[in-house]
């Protein structure tokens, strides 16, 4: 099996598409069905059934996915391992953020990182946190530098780099912003815009409420903050947002109930051979690490 057969296979699988597989590899969608036939006829083995426009994984298809994912890896990991030993820090690095830490923590670092490292391309992927993980569990990411899991996969190098202090907030006109003092459980007689169910921050946030026996009164979610802060600023319902998105747009509340924070940093894969490129920016981030996330880690 040739590499190229394999990134073909796999695009196409994660796709669900030839059309679209052909755009993200720059090739031509009958370039890609060679590729595949290649393959097939190679395992003598029918990989895709094609229904129509539907293309999905036969049986010898979905056994071969996690395999050829696995192959792809130890092929670039090699290549990785070859390149390093020149020592030079330089080709592509593969790394992805939230949009939060992209536009409010990562620029300053990046841009010390670019300008020590010339050489290097990078490859930056704006992504949910949640599909981040997943991106280096699978191998297709070297880092992800993005909100930690309460919960790490035990496979994965996790470490803080910052801690955000969510506050409790509302419209200026908000009913709230009259109490000098409010509980979780007045907080829930009011509707709350909140980041989307599945996310790491909600998933923190919903944890705190359940321990004091409440559901929290979700009227809308959204995965980017940004929106929050709208939706929250136009009286939508109160919300959490990190300290450094409260404006003179907000109103901080005032709860009784001990603050919540959450970890933001990187993660690489324990098994996975970095690239210099990588090394680098690992050390990038390092520098950058806040007292109190080296404090967090410590306690965990």
């Amino acid at each position: 099996m040739d590499t190229q057969s394999l990134q073909a296979f796999l695009a196409v699988a994660d796709s669900g598409s030839f059309s679209r597989a052909a755009e993200q590899l720059h090739l031509t969608q009958p370039a890609v069905s060679k590729r595949i036939a290649v393959l097939e006829g190679q395992i003598d083995a029918r990989l895709f059934d094609r229904i129509g426009r539907r293309v999905t994984l036969t049986e010898a298809g979905r056994l071969l996915l996690p395999r050829a994912r696995q192959i792809l890896v130890m092929v670039d990991d090699s290549r990785r391992a070859l390149g390093n030993l020149a020592g030079d820090v330089g080709g592509s690095l593969t790394l992805a953020t939230s949009h939060h830490i992209g536009l409010h923590r990562l620029p300053p670092l990046l841009k010390a990182y670019t300008g020590r490292h010339p050489g290097v391309r990078l490859d930056l992927h704006f992504l949910d946190s949640e599909q981040a993980y997943q991106g280096v569990l699978d191998g297709e990411l070297e880092i992800a530098v993005v909100t930690l899991a309460p919960h790490p996969d035990e496979h994965l190098e996790v470490v803080p780099i910052w801690i955000d202090r969510l506050c409790f907030v509302c419209a200026p006109d908000h009913p709230l912003v009259d109490h000098e003092r409010l509980t979780l459980h007045e907080l829930c007689e009011f509707d709350a815009v909140l980041p989307g169910a599945l996310t790491f921050t909600r998933t923190l946030i919903e944890a705190r409420f359940a321990a004091a026996g409440l559901t929290l009164p979700v009227a809308l979610s959204t995965n980017y903050l940004e929106t929050l802060r709208m939706m929250s600023a136009i009286g939508l319902g109160w919300s959490l947002l990190p300290e450094g998105l409260v404006t003179s747009e907000l109103r901080v509340l005032a709860v009784d109930h001990p603050p919540i924070h959450r970890p933001l940093g990187y993660l690489v894969h324990r098994s996975r051979t970095l690239s210099n490129a990588a090394r680098a920016m690992l050390d990038e981030l390092e520098a950058a690490r806040e007292p109190a996330a080296r404090e967090w880690r410590e306690t965990r």
